[in-house]
């Protein structure tokens, strides 16, 4: 059986397009760097957040290739804790020519509609125009970029919209139906 896939791409060229959500109120809602790349950690989010949704490419990957993946210069993990839980996060990839694609951002479902999710972004978004200061060796950002797909949550691209991208790119394709595998499998 195939499903088919709608994939949209999204983008701000200024950092004046960002659109910032507020923190959530009464929480105690915190976004913070791991500064420290771990393949184990990553994949913890990764399935966390993904996996009802069909996030699936990278169940495959062994501990080398997260970590190569996770050790490149301008790759960037924020975590958004909510009362010291992950509740989410956004990583960022700087590739050639100023250019930082938001490769992962998700919230753990049971954090999902709390309005941890815009605010979560809009921090990602800011930390990926600012990556160059931490990155001296980059150049600095011109553009931020992400794909969405119809797989993913049900507020996600009313999100990014909110947060200033701008479509420039939409594909429809056929993929194989995979059920969700869960945060592990079995579950």
């Amino acid at each position: 059986m195939s499903l088919t896939v709608t994939t949209w791409s999204l983008e701000q060229t200024a950092p004046t397009d960002l659109l910032p959500a507020s923190a959530p109120e009464g929480d105690d809602v915190r976004i913070v760097r791991a500064e420290i790349p771990s393949p184990e950690f990553s994949r913890f989010l990764y399935t966390s957040v993904g996996g009802d949704i069909r996030w699936t490419d990278l169940l495959s990957h062994s501990y080398a290739q997260w970590q190569e993946a996770l050790g490149k210069p301008g790759v960037e993990t924020w975590v958004a804790y909510e009362k010291g839980t992950p509740a989410g996060y956004v990583e960022l990839e700087a590739q050639e020519g100023g250019v930082v694609e938001i490769v992962h951002f998700g919230l753990i479902p049971a954090f999902r509609g709390r309005r941890i999710g815009g605010h979560l972004l809009s921090q990602g978004v800011r930390r990926a125009w600012d990556l160059a200061e931490r990155w001296p060796d980059l150049t600095p950002t011109k553009r931020v970029w992400l794909h969405t797909c119809s797989k993913d949550g049900e507020h996600a691209m009313d999100n990014y919209l909110r947060r200033g991208f701008k479509l420039f790119d939409t594909k429809v394709e056929q993929e194989p139906d995979v059920a969700a595998p869960g945060p592990w499998p079995g579950a």
